[in-house]
């Protein structure tokens, strides 16, 4: 392991949450970040030397804050967050919070998935929040910028004291992760959930062995969050399922839709809800040029696609949005249907194709 305090002796502004940032790179006042990033005796760097982080930095600091507020014109459905890392070794192309990086003069390609900033004081930050006469218990999701259960929390633990101050406080809370490491914190949900409301969702976007590989590399291969799903169900803690990203033209096929679907019906999931890939600055040029080098036949298709900003087009995600709804149906997903174990028939020998309909005609 290499140690060594990482400074800007023309600085004394300390990295990120230091200078009251939220995770957008906005300031609690609605200001951009200093310029500044670094400052004397704020951030300590770590280069571990093991398989397992090999290549990756870890900038550690001792935040300011720790609960940030969403900004007013976010489609997210909740209004506070924690995250206790920044950047992320699942490494998935087509990340959204990839352009957080920026904020931090940091790369948002390989910088991102390499160079890892640790909130190391998260816990106790949460405590004293939480304690706050100000603080009025809302929900809290975690997970929503990087994986708060990514492989750097099996070194650093700071979920474990996360759990114990909400559940303590027994404020509402959500998770959404693609890790495995879930699982090791599973007394502390099961504990939360007596007192307080607990979600959790695990992100499988695609079954698709071939695209797993390419564009999540870093992380669990879907059949093993999966497990996380059944596991989660068989402890009596509800699980749903983001299916995300749908990735247009590389993971959206009837046929892997109806394979997502199924095996997300055979785990026990609660609910499963689709979302297709949306192209923020930084995940964009990220992604593009990923596409360009592993499939540059689509990097047209793309062009077209998401002509108009970030988001496919309203007709491209209802029509994704209502295939995987039938899907659900079909296999029995839903809220109403929570404490049952799924019964999903085997896969049948498909018949003949016949004329093609105009639904299941290539798009663009």
């Amino acid at each position: 392991m290499r140690w060594e305090n990482l400074t800007d002796p023309t600085s004394s502004t300390d990295l990120t949450d230091l200078t009251g940032s939220t995770d957008d790179g906005r300031t609690e006042h609605g200001r951009a970040p200093e310029a500044a990033l670094f400052g004397a005796d704020a951030v300590t760097t770590r280069t571990i030397d093991t398989p397992e982080f090999a290549g990756v930095t870890f900038h550690e600091i001792r935040a300011r804050s720790i609960v940030n507020r969403v900004p007013g014109a976010s489609r997210m459905p909740f209004e506070w967050t924690v995250n206790p890392y920044r950047g992320c070794t699942h490494a998935c192309v087509y990340c959204f919070a990839r352009n957080t990086h920026h904020y931090l003069d940091l790369d948002t390609g390989l910088g991102f998935d390499s160079q890892i900033v640790v909130k190391v004081n998260a816990p106790t930050l949460l405590r004293h929040h939480l304690a706050s006469r100000r603080w009025h218990g809302d929900h809290i999701a975690m997970g929503t910028n990087v994986d708060c259960y990514q492989r750097a929390e099996g070194r650093y633990r700071l979920m474990p004291g996360i759990l114990e101050a909400l559940r303590d406080y027994a404020n509402p809370f959500s998770i959404l992760t693609k890790g495995t490491l879930i699982l090791r914190d599973l007394p502390l949900l099961r504990q939360a959930a007596d007192v307080t409301d607990v979600g959790i969702s695990v992100s499988v976007g695609f079954v698709d062995q071939e695209l797993w590989r390419t564009v999540e590399p870093g992380t669990p291969a879907p059949e093993r969050r999966l497990d996380v799903v059944r596991a989660l169900t068989d402890a009596g803690i509800g699980c749903g399922v983001l299916m995300a990203p749908v990735i247009p033209f590389l993971g959206d096929r009837p046929e892997q839709l109806r394979a997502t679907v199924r095996a997300v019906a055979r785990a026990g999931a609660t609910s499963v809800t689709p979302l297709v890939l949306h192209l923020r600055p930084g995940a964009r040029e990220w992604f593009m040029a990923w596409l360009g080098r592993h499939h540059p036949y689509l990097v047209r298709r793309y062009e077209r696609l998401y002509a108009e900003g970030a988001y496919a087009p309203k007709w491209y995600q209802r029509r994704v949005t209502r295939q995987v709804h039938e899907l659900a149906e079909e296999f029995g997903i839903g809220p109403s249907r929570a404490a049952l174990r799924r019964r999903v028939p085997e896969p049948q020998p498909e018949a003949e194709p016949g004329p093609a309909t105009p639904t299941q005609l290539t798009l663009l």
